[in-house]
């Protein structure tokens, strides 16, 4: 039997926050080549120090000798590493596509580090960033399939408007789509292109393995920026933790005196996080952007096994049979302090019990069965 095509993802760097995406395509190392690009360019570039930092990082990519490697190489089954990570570029780009001249160089910069890639056949591209659309057709690929995991032209912070021209030409060009929510695949459906629904899963075993201790306070972890809704945590009156990288969160938030905002931690310690908790919250406003998105946390949250107070969404209210969902500060609140006090309720441990369906390796099956 032939070995199943290679696989070209362009999507977040590889390793450095924990994606679906980067789920996915791990449960898929073992039986097929996959080459990752990571990219840059979703932002427009500031003269601030995350802008600083975040270039720091990708000229250290693309001088030190493990990256942006555009010699010759070739992709096989199972990859050229071990099956646990794929072989990763980090091709050099110009950090924006805003201009006709931005576009151009970056279509000429991608597909040079693409062509220095040989494969046994034609790959499968999947794309989660709308940037590629200008690729489309520059090299042999067996399809495109765009796996649509946010609406990036209303994420706070990045180029929203050359994102959604891009997006809506991507749309156009792709032979498929994926969509983890079903506000983006009625985003799609405007756009003029049918998808498919895949949820997120959830790694249950590394959640399960979460330290009983009782723990104290609200804990939430993620990325910290304006998707928070200041009013559910000025309710808040018990100590909580916002735990991850910060992304021009509202400045009010360092102004509340029972919020704490500390880095990240990596995947490996969130369980450990966890236990530290008495309960996992999730304060996000209520805006077309968290409307659309589908939090990888609610379901490791659900996983550990501890209280989970949430924020009305269309990501969160299918769970409220397993969750506390709320739509106003004081119910957030409310719901806070009724599970630091009682824990979970045996109706939503019962309920929780339907994540054993909702692994990673089950969605795996899934996306590989649709883009083959």
């Amino acid at each position: 039997m032939a070995d199943p095509a290679p696989l070209l993802v362009f999507a977040d760097d590889w390793g450095r926050h924990p994606s679906s995406c980067q789920h996915l395509v791990k449960q898929l190392l073992p039986r097929r080549g996959v080459t990752w690009v990571n990219t840059i360019g979703m932002r427009p570039p500031r003269l601030n120090w995350a802008t600083v930092t975040r270039g720091a990082e990708k000229i250290r990519s693309w001088i030190l000798p493990s990256g942006g490697r555009e010699s010759p190489v070739s992709v096989e089954h199972g990859g050229l590493t071990s099956p646990a990570r794929p072989f990763v570029l980090n091709p050099k780009m110009w950090p924006s596509f805003r201009t006709r001249f931005a576009r151009g160089l970056n279509r000429r910069l991608l597909s040079r580090a693409v062509r220095s890639v040989s494969w046994s056949q034609p790959p499968i591209v999947v794309t989660t960033l709308p940037l590629v659309a200008d690729l489309i057709g520059t090299f042999p690929a067996a399809r495109w399939v765009y796996y649509c995991v946010d609406d990036f032209g209303v994420w706070p912070g990045l180029d929203g408007r050359t994102l959604r021209n891009m997006e809506a030409e991507l749309v156009a060009k792709v032979d498929s789509a994926i969509a983890v929510s079903e506000t983006l695949q009625a985003h799609l459906a405007k756009l003029g292109k049918p998808s498919r629904l895949l949820t997120h899963g959830v790694d249950l075993e590394h959640f399960r393995n979460t330290p009983r201790a009782s723990g104290t306070g609200a804990l939430f972890w993620g990325v910290i920026d304006r998707r928070m809704d200041v009013s559910f945590l000025q309710a808040l009156d018990v100590p909580t933790r916002l735990v991850g990288p910060q992304d021009n969160p509202d400045p009010e938030l360092f102004r509340l005196p029972r919020v704490e905002v500390k880095p990240a931690v990596s995947y490996e310690e969130l369980p450990a996080l966890a236990a530290e908790a008495g309960a996992l919250v999730m304060p996000y406003a209520d805006l077309p952007v968290t409307r659309a998105m589908q939090p990888l946390k609610l379901k490791e949250y659900l996983a550990t096994g501890k209280p989970v107070v949430v924020r009305k969404l269309p990501s969160t209210e299918p769970w409220a049979d397993c969750c506390d969902v709320c739509d106003s500060p004081e119910n957030f609140a409310a719901a806070v302090r009724l599970r630091l006090k009682d824990g979970v309720p045996a109706s939503q441990i019962a309920a929780r019990e339907r994540l054993s369906r909702e692994s990673w390796t089950a969605k795996a099956e899934q996306f590989e069965e649709w883009i083959n």
